[in-house]
């Protein structure tokens, strides 16, 4: 078999940076390589009401938006499968099945489950919806039979816990199911990109987050913003590059023609980072830099969404025959996965033959 993508997000807010250095630009360097089979991308709005489920509209709200994202950062429909998760009722199905492979302890020990949990304050209160996102997401992986998932490094134990159920079912089944691999940035800074506070994640949820659809102020306005070196108080202090925010965005997104186009007093990110260590250099000159480096990335990504916002239809037909297309495909597995199991009955003939055979010898 050869090799088929999946990914995904959930919709419950504009995509930031965090998504498209993570995620997003490798997804757009795989469809650039052609080197695949098929190719999914899912709008995860049924997961994304386990814990929106009193405010659906917000769900609602952001389909449209991360689908606008998708397509100003190079997405192309015509080669790629955009999907809304809640209409491929095949994947509530495999869920419900894969259910009774895994432990409720199991769940609970999933890293990422752990840290979501209380990341939104559930302890005791979790919603068992939420608890079963792993369950979920295997079902999405597996209904594609996807063994290339372009992630970040947070979501790697999922793609553990799922090739876990993947292995449970087919020794039990047979080999039906496909074990997946993620597909990670190259760059480990790359692979967990922090706020713009200095937390450890940029988070929708945070609020600490520069989305791929802010305009330019914006953009400028929370660079200036930016957690630096609390030491640094003067241009001439010593500052420290290790956990300074400003730096770890150049080390990410500049390179040495930057340099030349906006700083061309330095050659390279490595003599400004000497610089900035020695004192000397200002925390402002350096996010004056960043905003730039930043504006060159984000310009055609913004132009590509205004394309986009103007053709709605255009949008609304890509997610619909998208979907046509998922639901098809998932059918397929499932059809597949119930005849491993055993509850095909109506399939084909073979079930009234056996229980026919059954009572006639009785």
């Amino acid at each position: 078999m050869g090799k088929i993508i999946l990914t995904g997000d959930r919709p419950t807010g504009r995509l930031h940076i965090g998504h498209y250095v993570g995620s997003l630009r490798n997804r757009v360097k795989l469809q650039n390589e052609e080197q695949y089979d098929k190719y999914y991308i899912m709008v995860a709005d049924a997961q994304a009401l386990t814990d929106n489920f009193d405010n659906p509209q917000k769900i609602r709200d952001n389909v449209i938006e991360v689908v606008l994202d998708y397509l100003s950062v190079g997405i192309d429909p015509n080669k790629v499968v955009i999907f809304l998760q809640s209409e491929v009722s095949a994947l509530t199905e495999l869920t419900f099945y894969y259910m009774n492979l895994v432990t409720v302890a199991r769940l609970l020990r999933n890293p990422t489950v752990k840290s979501e949990i209380s990341m939104r304050g559930f302890d005791n209160t979790v919603p068992s919806g939420f608890l079963n996102y792993p369950i979920s997401q295997t079902a999405d992986i597996t209904a594609f039979k996807a063994n290339c998932i372009p992630v970040g490094d947070d979501q790697l134990p999922m793609l553990e816990q799922c090739n876990e159920i993947v292995r449970k079912f087919n020794s039990i089944y047979g080999d039906v199911l496909v074990e997946c691999e993620a597909y990670l940035p190259q760059k480990e800074a790359e692979r967990r990109v922090p706020g713009i506070d200095g937390k450890s994640k940029m988070s929708k949820s945070l609020g600490n987050a520069i989305y791929l659809a802010d305009t330019k102020e914006e953009v400028a306005r929370k660079v200036m913003l930016m957690y630096t070196d609390p030491d640094h108080i003067k241009v001439s202090d010593p500052g420290k590059v290790e956990g300074n925010i400003v730096f770890l965005y150049l080390d990410i997104f500049a390179n040495d023609e930057h340099f030349k186009k906006y700083l061309p007093e330095y050659q390279n990110l490595d003599e400004l980072k000497n610089k900035y260590r020695a004192g000397g250099l200002g925390d402002v000159v350096i996010k004056k830099f960043l905003i730039n480096v930043l504006e060159e990335e984000l310009e055609p990504i913004r132009e590509r969404r205004h394309y986009y916002e103007n053709h709605l239809d255009e949008v609304y037909d890509i997610i619909k025959k998208g979907t046509q297309q998922a639901i098809e495909d998932a059918n397929k597995t499932l059809i597949d996965v119930k005849k491993a199991i055993g509850i095909d009955y109506f399939s084909n003939q073979q079930f009234y033959l056996e229980i026919n055979d059954k009572y006639k010898q009785g």
